[in-house]
């Protein structure tokens, strides 16, 4: 860190026609620095002065609709435009996804990102960047992503790009083979067929081998290589025919994608041998198996055949999951405690990929009983639903048995037991049908029938708790009915209540009371919508439905019915009840802000969207808590005005409108403010950054001021500012003379500007109401754009790296190096001793290939940003012809050692898009001795070099730059000791100009 430096800072501005000059001296300041020994110093400096010129820019033509453009700027294999014109960037699994949206427009576009059809949302922390990142990506977010920019003007720019995640997965090997029998020659043929499979994105290619033979197809007239015809793909099945003894052997599958995106390829093993065979297994247990609740049962599955050994694993249909309690091990099961859940089928698996996997089930029967019921069913020859003397009664009792086989029933009659007779029949169905029921006939009813008959469920077993079922027959036994309480059929209450639906249901056994929703069509009644709960139906034993925290949404017809179990199995009786939820009115706008200028005219409108009840509405206006009018909104009127003839100061705050009916009011809210919207920013000033003295720096600050007309005059701007990393701002106040007019650029110089710190700018419009909205934007030390270029010289002889940058975007850096600080243990036999002068105390750039870069790795320098300049000749016609200069790009390189990669140059131009060309390139070791390079360039927009360094095989691969010039006009002296000049033919524009030099080789 440099210490003692000047905190200062220069503003200047001008507006021609207005003249006006204004000056604030600010006080002095203390800054507090480190020293490079880690002291703190006080550095005293005097802030330098504002000196305000403002500069407007009249018309609406700086507004522009967004453009925008997706770049890849992260890991990636490739870029390329397919024959939809779509732009694909492919990548491979487990890198990281960057994509930059690069945008245009005034003002400032804002920025989102989807993904065509995701059901997994975007990183909230990345939806509304201009670059989405996404750290390991997986292939299943590969797809199609969506850059949207929009400020206003204008439609929203929508591009894509689709994005190729590159894998490749493990190949697996699998064994089968067949046995055919001649009927005319009694011999076998066996045939084995090996099939590899891989998952990948591109298309694998598979390669056999066997031992350290490659196979391929018709090599060997014992095997055969093809791919089956419904796969797609390469080659993938290798069919060994009619065994022979070379056959057994060890075979292996040769996965690749060709190293695309330095995807390795992968291989799987085999080894065939005449003992290879397909798993088989046995079960060590009962089958089923009937265990009681609270035991620990033990499933165990063992291998009884297969080469290789087979895996083995339990499995449980439809997806189910064994029980998490469990503990597996090897082909063991045990699952302790169990329950009547854990009860069902439970499957072991063996697999070793040859044939088919073997699969043995069994059955593990909890026992318990569940679920017992019962109805009571009137003589069915009559019509009637009433019990009577003489007539014939049927009691039936149902209960879900495990093992049903073990079921059995007994009936008691007043506490005693009952056996089937001629008039009391006991029936049982059959125990291999569940549930298991029973029924009690009782044939010619008598008044000595009356009393309380008992269902007996039980396992024959024991061990498990019976169930039992009372059933009272007497003149008191009748059939329900189903009423509603008076005055309760319909239902009205209010958002958030807590109701209650009643049906009163009388006869004895009192049913169980079944609800559900319903719409009334004619004399059907059809279920349309879920209960409160979700489900279909709810249950009720009192006859009443408790909803809580009613919703508008729950208004509708509610049906309470009975059931034909546990009481009469007779039809059910229904009734229904209209439940009508008020809630109040909807309105909007919620909330909106106006911005208004004094003496003005306007009117406030609150839209009434629904409500229930929507009669007898009420509007009432306030200011703050000051009334302003109420009123009666009709049937018809679903709006509400109030107007402001001429706004005075009082008449800024708050307005509220009230929309109220029976059940609560909804309200509009209008803050009223005087306060001036927000200042735009304008990001696309050429030439905003430049450097007048070595040690600062200055800044073009422009911007525009949102819809101006909508509030009184600005009257100034408050300018504040603080360097980066501190907390101190300082303050400028911008006077402004006149109106700003729509789309106006202001302009203001900011000087003195410390290299290389960056600084937080804030704009604040004022009025006289006050201050208005404030808008930020930081300004950065980067490159500056040089309006008019005519040459540049590099030699890297300070920290600044005269204003080269590192690109984020690579996999390393180049570093800033002189041969005096080298570190002693350097790699020897690679890189430059001294820089191209011959100074070991000369700084150069140079990449570092040792540990731990690999082959292939790149870094890149950046150059500052440099306009073009243009000249404009006139033609015989009286038009003028621009036309874009020719430069001379040169400088020095140092490419010594036996492992040297390669170094490539590219021209970056920053139209409408960014576009890099290759202009230069040079590969392998090119001697110990720094060598010159000059290259014409062409560009025809904002442009800048790169300079990339890419890592050879080895870390006797240091490459050095050094002395970078660009120059206006063609290149004319050769390079010294050139012995060759090679011209490229690029396009019909560029020509690129190659000298290498050459010593010591002879021809």
């Amino acid at each position: 860190m440099r210490t003692g430096h000047r905190a200062g800072f220069r503003a200047e501005g001008r507006r021609p026609e207005r003249g006006r000059r204004r000056e604030k001296q600010l006080r002095e300041t203390e800054l507090t620095t480190s020293s490079p020994g880690g002291e703190k110093q006080r550095v005293f400096g005097l802030l330098w002065l504002f000196t305000g010129f403002l500069q407007a820019v009249h018309g609406q033509g700086v507004y522009a609709p967004p453009t925008a453009q997706i770049v890849p700027s992260g890991q990636g294999c490739n870029v390329e435009e397919d024959r939809y014109t779509e732009r694909v960037h492919t990548i491979r699994e487990g890198d990281t996804l960057e994509l930059q949206c690069l945008f245009t427009g005034h003002p400032r576009p804002q920025i989102r990102w989807t993904k065509a059809g995701a059901s997994d949302r975007l990183n909230e922390s990345y939806q509304h960047n201009e670059t989405l990142r996404i750290e390991n990506i997986s292939r299943h977010q590969g797809g199609r992503y969506y850059c949207k920019a929009e400020n206003r003007h204008g439609v929203p720019a929508i591009r894509s790009i689709r994005v190729e995640v590159y894998y490749l997965d493990d190949p697996v090997i699998t064994v089968h083979q067949s046995v055919g029998e001649s009927k005319e020659q009694f011999y076998f043929e066996r045939t084995v067929f090996l099939r590899c499979v891989a998952n990948s994105n591109p298309p694998v290619h598979y390669t056999w081998r066997r031992g350290r033979e490659v196979l391929s197809q018709g090599t060997d007239s014992g095997v055969e290589i093809y791919e089956p015809f419904f796969t797609q793909g390469e080659t993938k099945i290798l069919k060994l025919k009619n065994l022979r003894p070379q056959d057994y052997a060890d075979y292996t599958c040769m996965s690749s994608v060709r190293n695309i995106c330095g995807i390795e390829d992968k291989s799987a093993h085999f080894s065939l041998s005449n003992r290879t065979a397909p798993p088989s297994i046995k079960l060590l247990l009962e089958d089923p198996l009937v265990v009681n609740p609270g035991e620990t049962i033990t499933l165990v599955c063992v291998a009884s055949g297969g080469d290789p050994p087979p895996t083995l694993k339990w499995v449980r249909p439809g997806g189910e999951e064994i029980p998490k309690r469990s503990v597996i091990k090897r082909g063991t099961l045990t699952i302790p405690a169990v329950t009547m859940d854990d009860g069902g089928t439970y499957t072991c698996v063996a697999s070793n990929n040859v044939g088919n996997p073997a699969k043995k089930s069994t059955s593990i029967l909890v026992r318990g009983l569940r679920k017992g019921r019962f109805w009571i069913t009137p003589d069915p020859y009559h019509n009637d639903d009433n019990i009577q003397i003489g007539r014939e009664v049927k009691i039936s009792c149902q209960v879900e048995a495990t093992p049903p086989e073990e079921l059995q029933f007994s009936w008691l009659k007043n506490g005693r037991p009952l056996r089937s007779s001629e008039r009391m029949v006991i029936t049982h169905t059959d125990t291999d049908v569940s549930p298991g029921t029973t029924n009690l006939d009782i044939i010619d009813l008598k008044f000595t029938d009356f009393g309380t008959y008992t269902c007996v469920a039980s396992l024959r077993n024991g061990g498990i708790s019976e169930i039992s079922i009372d059933v009272n027959i007497s003149s008191t036994t009748v059939p329900p009915e189903l009423t509603v309480p008076r005055g309760r059929s319909h239902l009205i209450s209010q958002e958030g209540d807590t109701v209650d639906l009643q049906c009163l249901v009388s006869g004895k056994p009192k049913p169980i009371i079944l609800w559900s929703r319903v719409e009334e069509g004619g004399a059907a009644v059809s279920t349309v919508a879920l209960m409160p709960d979700g489900s279909a139906q709810m249950e009720s034993y009192d006859g009443v439905l408790r909803i809580s925290n009613v919703t508008r949404d729950m208004s509708g017809t509610y049906c309470c019915q009975t059931s034909q179990y546990n009481g009469f199995n007779v039809k059910p009786r229904k009734a229904l009840i209209q439940l009508v939820v008020q809630f109040p009115p909807v309105v909007e706008p919620v909330y909106t802000e106006i911005r208004q200028a004094l003496s003005r005219a306007f009117v406030l409108t609150c839209h009434l969207l629904r409500a229930h009840p929507a009669r007898l509405l009420r509007y009432e206006w306030k200011l703050g808590s000051r009334l302003l009018t109420v009123g009666q909104l009709s049937e018809q009127q679903g709006d509400t005005e109030y107007q402001v003839r001429a706004l005075n100061r009082e008449g800024y705050g708050e307005y509220t409108c009230d929309i109220t009916n029976e059940a609560g009011a909804g309200r509009c809210t209008f803050l009223v403010t005087g306060k001036a919207n927000a200042p735009e920013f304008y990001y696309d000033t050429y030439g905003a950054l430049w450097q007048n003295r070595p040690t600062v720096y200055g800044f073009k600050l422009q911007w525009t001021q949102m819809d101006p007309n909508a509030v009184d005059r600005i009257l100034a701007y408050r300018l504040s500012f603080r360097q980066m990393g501190q907390s101190r701002w300082w303050e400028q106040e911008i006077p402004i003379d006149g109106n700003i007019r729509m789309g106006e650029l202001l302009t203001y110089n900011l000087t003195e500007l410390i290299k290389p710190e960056s600084y937080l700018v804030r704009l604040t419009p004022i009025t006289r109401f006050g201050e208005g909205d404030a808008t930020e934007r930081i300004i950065t030390y980067s490159p500056p754009v040089n309006p008019h270029l005519r040459e540049f010289h590099c030699g890297f002889e300070d920290e600044v790296l005269c204003l080269f940058s590192q690109d984020k975007t690579d996999v390393f850096d180049w570093t800033h190096h002189s041969a005096s600080t080298r570190d002693t243990k350097y790699t020897p036999n690679t890189g430059p001793s001294s820089d191209h002068t011959g100074s070991k105390q000369g700084f150069y750039m140079y990449i570092e290939t040792s540990r731990p870069r690999l082959e292939g790795d790149k870094a890149r320098l950046l150059s500052p940003t440099f306009n073009m300049n243009s000249k404009t000749t006139s033609s015989s016609s009286s038009s003028s012809v621009t036309n874009n200069p020719t430069y001379c790009f040169s400088f020095y390189y140092h490419m010594y050692g036996k492992h040297i990669g390669a170094l490539n140059v590219f021209l970056r131009q920053k139209g409408q898009m960014v576009t890099d060309t290759s202009v230069w390139s040079l590969t392998g070791n090119q001697g110990n001795r720094w060598i010159q390079a000059k290259v014409d360039i062409h560009p025809t927009a904002a442009f800048q070099i790169v300079m990339e360094g890419v890592r050879g095989s080895g870390i006797e691969g240091d490459i050095a730059i050094d002395d970078v010039s660009i120059e206006e006009g063609e290149c004319k002296d050769p390079p010294p000791n050139s012995k060759w000049t090679v011209v490229i033919h690029l396009t019909s524009s560029l020509c690129v100009t190659l000298s290498l030099a050459l010593i010591g080789r002879q021809r």
